[in-house]
């Protein structure tokens, strides 16, 4: 009899153990700073817009960056370039030049990895380390971070937050890096274009040939190109 309460106690015992251990990987995993319910995942800008904003996700094609930044003077308008943190690292000169022109730099990661697929300590981790980079070289703490691909998740929304980000997506997407189309790339940042749009880009060839013709269609409907931040009255 002694020996069947003991084992009934180990018994109980272990189970306690087994519950612990999957709360406390449960927790780990997905660790909340804030609320998952979009309240910091933009798409475009809302009631506030004024104007249409230009994001450039970077990660390569350093000469095109500069290219893009001479177009966006010659029209007077202002962009948000997310930077990859191993880019930036090697071109530290082509990030303040795109501050120093005025524009918004915001954090696109580190190594560009599926941040969908990551835990929360992972999503932190990844994103913190461009953003230290990022604040380290403009001296300045940036605002934003773009998901690479557009992966997330609810751990990625939480660390980001954790961080003082908001998240930014997009509400067009020329799919620039895909399609060496310039009337396509076109076509797709331009269509029915309305006031407080995130229109997604990358520092690619067709992009350079293409951002004066969209950047005269946004004049021509009466829209300025504004940063993100501006636009959602940051």
């Amino acid at each position: 009899m002694k020996g069947r309460i003991i084992s009934v106690i180990v018994n109980i015992a272990l189970c306690l153990i087994v519950v612990a251990t999957c709360l406390v990987g449960f927790v780990g995993n997905n660790a909340t700073a804030v609320s998952s319910d979009g309240e910091n995942l933009y798409y475009r800008a809302k009631d506030n817009a004024v104007g249409v904003s230009l994001m450039f996700n970077v990660y390569q094609n350093t000469e095109n960056v500069y290219k893009i930044l001479d177009i966006l003077d010659d029209y007077g308008a202002k962009a948000t370039f997310f930077l990859g943190g191993s880019w930036a690292d090697d071109n530290v000169d082509c990030v303040r030049e795109i501050a120093n022109r005025g524009h918004e730099v915001g954090s696109h990661g580190y190594f560009h990895k599926s941040h969908d697929k990551m835990n929360y300590e992972q999503n932190l981790a990844e994103i913190r380390t461009s953003v230290k980079l990022l604040n380290a070289i403009l001296c300045k703490e940036i605002s934003l971070f773009a998901p690479p691909s557009g992966a997330f998740n609810d751990n990625t929304l939480n660390a980001a937050a954790s961080l003082g980000l908001k998240t930014v997506m997009w509400s067009r997407d020329t799919i620039d890096w895909r399609d060496n189309d310039k009337a396509l790339c076109y076509s797709r940042a331009t269509k029915n274009l309305e006031k407080g749009e995130f229109i997604l880009m990358h520092p690619m060839d067709v992009t350079v040939k293409t951002l004066p013709d969209i950047l005269k269609y946004v004049r021509e409907i009466g829209l300025e190109a504004v940063t993100v931040s501006y636009n959602i009255g940051e």
